[in-house]
């Protein structure tokens, strides 16, 4: 713990993205290495109460067949089910995949709609002190959050969503699987009598970090879940997003996806 205290470390967990980076040179390993893959009680699935705790070297496999998440958040189930090949959910973990902070991490986009935070722990004067972040405050552009060297993400929690929570996720790829999402959205809210409350609606690979759609929350929000509404919803997403050009689609493309995506997940959310 002395080389993270200090902030002189690179954490090793699953390595699905360190290992890659670090080959190609786009990032280089600290004095130590440090791999926590055995450290013992941070690869937890956790029912405490109101919330949901998951320690941050649970996998993404676990996450995807752990009887809890798929009762309490199954939004979030449906993301790990999408997320890469077997071998890879195997090893990345979920603290991992928030650290990495890509724009198109696919686990922060249903972990958003959750509204969930991040407890951030470091070593001080002998004694473990934890803050915990609002995942939304989290991420601060690619590849960087507020995380500071001398801390470890040790865990992400969320309260359990209400019995009239409704969630999904949507992503797209040029390939079924083991892809970068070019576009991935979620949205969630209680939806009873046809009003959606309490909507949050969160998009990757758009912006310059996994963001809170504002605006587009903002047009459904108490609003009775019809075909005016959805249509206000869509053309709030042009203001929300931010895309770019890159070699796997164009700013174009992504705008259009993020419309296509953010109704058909509505009309999900109606029909069900």
């Amino acid at each position: 713990m002395k080389a993270i205290a200090t902030g002189d470390a690179t954490v090793l967990c699953g390595g699905t993205d360190l290992t890659p980076q670090t080959d190609s040179g786009a990032r280089r390993y600290a004095a130590t290495l440090m791999n926590i893959r055995r450290v013992e009680g941070l690869n937890a699935i956790l029912d405490v109460g109101d919330s949901i705790r998951i320690g941050t070297l649970t996998t993404v496999a676990e996450i995807r067949c752990n009887p809890t998440i798929r009762g309490t958040a199954p939004i979030l189930a449906d993301a790990a089910e999408h997320f890469a090949s077997d071998q890879i959910r195997n090893a990345a973990s979920i603290g991992g995949n928030l650290c990495n902070a890509s724009p198109a991490g696919d686990m922060s986009i249903p972990l958003l709609v959750l509204d969930a935070a991040v407890e951030l722990s470091s070593w001080d004067a002998g004694a473990i002190c934890t803050r915990v972040v609002p995942l939304d405050a989290f991420f601060l552009a690619p590849g960087r959050v507020v995380k500071k060297p001398t801390e470890l993400l040790t865990a992400v929690v969320f309260s359990k969503p209400a019995p009239d929570f409704v969630g999904h996720f949507r992503k797209s790829g040029p390939r079924p699987a083991l892809e970068i999402s070019t576009v991935s959205i979620g949205i969630g809210g209680n939806f009873s009598k046809g009003i959606f409350r309490n909507v949050r609606v969160a998009m990757g690979a758009v912006a310059p970090t996994p963001l809170r759609a504002r605006g587009v929350e903002a047009a459904l929000e108490g609003q009775r879940l019809d075909s005016e509404a959805i249509r206000a919803a869509v053309t709030a997403v042009g203001v929300d997003v931010k895309p770019i050009n890159d070699v796997r689609a164009s700013a174009w493309y992504r705008n259009h996806l993020a419309r296509v995506f953010t109704e058909e997940v509505l009309n999900h959310v109606l029909g069900n």
